[in-house]
């Protein structure tokens, strides 16, 4: 039995000692508040806000003031239940990302196979890989990481060092995007001068078709300066008029000097109709494609594909086309969910309604451009 007096002295020490507590929990948290940072945002300051809160706050955002200047209800764009599809891909790949490994590695293997299987037959591109990507010019910078690794074997080892020696020649259509030739020098590293822009017929043909034989002579007088023709940009449906290149003479071209094809353009989607101009079935020879798919099936928040063939995996995976991270892999969840919803007659369905409006506004646009020349004349 315990001594009464010892008891006693514990209790009393117990509460002493809770005091010492509270006041030193006191005097810590007002240091707390006495320096405490003043320059954390006011969202964050405190615990933390509710969620009811938070989507409040995206709601304004997205209202903007508009709806209080003009007191007018402001409705969200209807993306359809297709476009849910896409939305919840994305929901599904933070979640799956959370699974064990090998769960993890598995399930976004099979997602992957099966999506880069389905867009290789939709639009005839056998055997080929696939780069999921958001950026749509990210896929042809790879594309150029690739030829470089393939084209200079020292490369890995020495870098740009042995580019001084063959400078590289990238060639696109003076018809391409804005842009396109100075963003990828800077991200490659390059200088402008490794960009050759190729202008488009002027006396024969579509005043929007490169011009192959131009072309020739430009790679050949690269050639005699000692520099090394690396890839042509080509186009199947320019961004402004729509016109398609001449894919098979520009392919016989590439395969004379050794250069790498890479075709992109609004046509290429035609390739997953049941009839397809010769002009862009020749895309399918190409070494690479690079597809936007979200815009020409009116699907949100999905990411760009380019379809390449190459024989060697290591040099995919040092150009950055593949990986090893099983959560990169999961880019292409939101196609696979949309793609299978959709089915084939609903991804023809819609690229062919896409052909419609795009042919009617081109007939509408000629017939009154030939209704104002007849008035001037």
């Amino acid at each position: 039995m315990v001594d009464p007096t010892l008891a006693e002295m514990g209790k009393n020490l117990n509460e002493a000692m809770k005091m010492l507590e509270d006041n030193q929990r006191k005097v810590e948290e007002e240091n707390e508040k006495k320096y405490a940072r003043k320059d954390i945002p006011g969202p964050l300051q405190g615990s933390g806000q509710d969620m009811v809160s938070i989507l409040q706050l995206v709601q304004n955002l997205m209202h903007g003031e508009e709806e209080e200047e003009t007191s007018q209800s402001y409705r969200l764009q209807n993306v359809g239940e297709q476009g849910h599809m896409a939305l919840l891909g994305h929901s599904l790949a933070a979640y799956i990302s959370v699974l064990d490994r090998e769960r993890l590695r598995k399930l976004t293997t099979r997602i992957l196979s099966d999506t880069t299987l389905w867009l290789c037959r939709l639009f005839r591109y056998e055997n080929g890989s696939a780069y999921y990507h958001e950026d749509d010019r990210e896929g042809l910078l790879k594309i150029c990481r690739l030829v470089i690794h393939t084209r200079y074997e020292d490369y890995t080892l020495e870098g740009f060092n042995v580019l001084y020696t063959k400078q590289p020649v990238i060639y696109i259509s003076s018809a391409a995007r804005t842009g396109l030739g100075q963003a990828l020098c800077n991200q490659l590293g390059l200088p402008l001068s490794c960009m050759c822009r190729v202008p488009c017929n002027t006396m024969f043909g579509s005043q929007h078709q490169m011009d192959v034989a131009l072309l020739d002579r430009l790679i050949k007088d690269d050639v005699e300066f000692g520099k090394l023709p690396l890839l042509l940009v080509a186009n199947a449906g320019t961004p402004g008029a729509g016109h398609t290149d001449k894919l098979g003479r520009l392919k016989e071209l590439c395969e004379q000097y050794k250069m790498w094809l890479h075709v992109e353009g609004v046509n290429l989607a035609t390739l997953a109709l049941g009839y397809v101009s010769s002009s862009v079935l020749a895309a399918t020879k190409c070494d690479s494609m690079t597809l936007t798919l979200g815009s020409w099936l009116g699907l949100p928040a999905v990411p760009a594909v380019t379809l390449y063939r190459h024989e060697d995996p290591s040099l995919s995976l040092a150009a950055g086309l593949t990986s090893s991270q099983p959560v990169e892999k999961l880019r292409a969840l939101p196609l696979w969910l949309s793609l299978q919803y959709l089915g084939h007659d609903g991804i023809v369905e819609r690229i062919k309604h896409a052909s419609q409006l795009v042919s009617n506004s081109s007939a509408f646009i000629l017939q009154k451009t030939l209704q104002v020349s007849v008035l001037i004349l």
